[in-house]
């Protein structure tokens, strides 16, 4: 006799895939693959991408318009529309940017004719990424055990917002890298009292120690480098103790004309430069491209040119 097991025991529900069973599916060949923002690759799926679009159109709508079936065919064919375009154009597999299939939501909202979905869709995103660029670093999160010694002999606990924030910095943008993995090394490499330029240093020496294992290690060990250089930097120059890699895009406009006067009072560089608009100059700067440096390229820019 058939029997419904789901309705005699409500407990049940249907297996989720494990993470082994995910991380498998992400590196398959032929399959496309979504790269998060933290840098970590997962396998793409559409169910994502219509609840994005579903939400898009309640945040218009009305949480009524969840019933519509309107609504329900409009996600449904806009997700199938998305998901054809990266198929079309990646018939092998491959892997997308989280930021490019938003752009896609976007494109397909608006050759569907609602632009006013895809205006607060815009808005939304904009929110967002403002939100990610100001607030993460912003947030302290002391580590329970871990104190950090700073130069003037206090001490704090180690600030672990902070600590993630760089490590997601470092692996933006970047297929078949870590970054959990490289805070949990790097965690087991600091003790209590650590001081405060030891914890970039353990940073730096835990990424270099993957390269061997995924050649993208080198760029994330470059940008962590980075964050040391800017902290030295910033701080000699008085414009900051630190800052994130997404900071620079407003601190480089500060930054140049204050180094250009270091290096003439220094007599480093010429007093000819202070004529220029410096900083109009220092604004057009591209924090962005920051981050295109490997390791080695940027340690032999450290050691024998940076002045």
């Amino acid at each position: 006799m058939h029997t419904d097991t789901t309705r005699e025991n409500p407990q049940a529900v249907a297996p989720q895939p494990s993470e082994t069973s995910l991380d498998l599916a992400a590196t398959a060949p032929g399959q496309l693959r979504v790269i998060k923002r933290n840098g970590t690759v997962v396998p793409y799926t559409d169910d994502k991408i219509t609840v994005a679009i579903t939400k898009a159109f309640l945040a218009v709508e009305g949480g009524n318009a969840a019933a519509s079936s309107r609504i329900h065919e409009t996600v449904a064919r806009l997700t199938e529309q998305v998901t054809a375009t990266f198929k079309r154009r990646m018939p092998s597999g491959g892997t997308i940017h989280i930021e490019e299939i938003q752009d896609q939501v976007e494109l397909a909202l608006m050759r569907a004719g609602e632009q006013k979905v895809a205006r607060d869709y815009v808005i939304y995103r904009e929110a967002r990424a403002q939100a990610r660029k100001s607030g993460a670093a912003d947030v302290a999160q002391p580590h329970p055990s871990i104190r950090v010694t700073r130069a003037d002999g206090s001490v704090q606990a180690l600030d672990m917002g902070r600590l993630q924030t760089i490590i997601r910095e470092a692996c933006e943008g970047l297929a078949e890298v870590d970054g959990a993995l490289i805070e949990s090394e790097t965690l087991k490499n600091l003790y209590d009292g650590v001081a405060e330029k030891d914890v970039n240093t353990a940073l730096v020496m835990t990424a270099r120690t993957l390269v061997e294992r995924e050649p993208n290690y080198s760029y994330v060990t470059a940008r962590l480098l980075m964050d040391n250089i800017r902290a030295e930097a910033l701080g000699f120059l008085g414009i900051a103790s630190s800052a994130t890699h997404h900071e620079m895009a407003d601190l480089y406009a500060k930054a140049l004309p204050a180094y250009v006067e270091k290096g003439v009072e220094f007599e480093l560089l010429d007093a000819k430069l202070k004529d220029y608009d410096l900083a109009k100059l220092g604004a057009a700067l591209n924090h962005e491209r920051d981050q295109q440096f490997t390791y080695l390229g940027l340690q032999t820019l450290y050691d024998r040119y940076f002045i």
